[in-house]
């Protein structure tokens, strides 16, 4: 083969590369379209939430009631035709109420499985706290290996599969905190917030009217196969070796810095975790390569949770101040980056 040939080739590859790009870009701007069509503003939110999403992550939506978080949840799914499972957490609810139950069938004269929720694209687990540690933990091994064992057997949980859970932040009574081994399963905790004064104008607009309501008028613009190509992409985004080292640092400051007021900092499944949701986050941003300012946007997000912090009367230290400032501390490589 004479080089004419192949430079012919490699054209051929790079214009088929730069179209199968282009398709991406275009699929994940009409999943935002779709649902900026229901959530006004938050569009950093929404981004975070999708690329949780295309990183196979799951997500902690922590806030007040009233911002929105089950209308994200539920928008996100029907926007991208996924089976749609909700479990609304009460302190009598027990893991088979999520997982499945094995019934008597006296008519047919055996056991037969009844899926649980769980069996399902997009589980919403609606204020997670306020279950017992023995419902919570039911939620451990879907989370974690996409499974759920029932009775002895094994049974796999649909593909994708993602935990959406919210809890309110402020209300303690009544409620359960999740364990450090719970949080760690969380790709990312996201606090939706409240609208400034245009945006919640444009609400009282939008919802003004039952007759009217957006999220009814949805219409799906991904497929589950679409959606799981792109998961794939995402896994193929560049990281330079300079942004790795960047982002190891990070989390190696978080285990190194007693001053900061940490009692245990980052595993290397956070930093792993912060990995997939930078290459994640680069494709919801249209390039095929990862950024500095990609590392630096989702720290917070994908690492606060995953900090150990003192429990002590009068302690005034947050994590997502602590991420900050370890951000603050660790030089940011200059490269090109593509």
């Amino acid at each position: 083969m004479n080089q004419t040939e192949e430079t012919r080739k490699e054209m051929i590859s790079g214009t088929k590369e730069s179209a199968g790009q282009k398709a991406r870009i275009e699929k994940i701007g009409q999943i935002k379209g779709e649902i900026s069509r229901v959530i006004v503003g938050k569009e950093q939110v929404v981004e975070c939430l999708l690329a949780a999403v295309l990183a196979g992550g799951h997500v902690l939506l922590e806030d007040l009631p009233g911002t929105g978080k089950t209308l994200l949840a539920k928008t996100l799914a029907r926007s991208m035709n996924l089976r749609f499972g909700r479990v609304q957490f009460t302190p009598d609810l027990m893991p088979s109420d999520v997982t499945g139950i094995n019934y008597f069938n006296q008519k047919a004269g055996e056991f037969i499985f009844r899926e649980g929720p769980v069996f399902t694209n997009i589980l919403l687990a609606d204020e997670i706290n306020r279950a017992t540690p023995r419902t919570q933990s039911s939620l451990l091994e879907a989370m974690e290996e996409r499974q759920a064992t029932i009775d002895g057997k094994t049974r796999r949980l649909p593909e994708p599969f993602f935990v959406i859970a919210t809890q309110n932040p402020v209300e303690s009574s009544g409620t359960f905190p999740l364990p450090e081994a719970q949080m760690d399963r969380f790709l990312m905790r996201l606090g939706v917030g409240f609208p400034d004064k245009q945006e919640e104008l444009a609400i009282l607009k939008r919802f003004g009217r039952r007759q009217e309501n957006p999220y009814e008028s949805l219409e799906p613009v991904c497929s589950r196969e679409e959606l799981l190509e792109l998961m794939q992409d995402a896994e193929q985004v560049y990281v330079h070796p300079q942004l790795l080292e960047y982002l190891v640092e990070v989390a190696q400051r978080t285990r190194e810095e007693r001053r900061l007021g940490i009692t245990a900092g980052v595993s290397p499944r956070g930093s792993l975790a912060l990995l997939k949701a930078v290459k994640a986050y680069a494709l919801v941003k249209g390039r095929s390569y990862a950024v500095p300012e990609d590392v630096k946007t989702l720290a917070v997000p994908v690492l606060a949770h995953r900090l150990v912090m003192p429990k002590t009367y009068g302690s005034s230290r947050e994590p997502e101040a602590v991420i900050r400032q370890v951000l603050e501390s660790v030089p940011v490589p200059t490269e090109e980056w593509k």
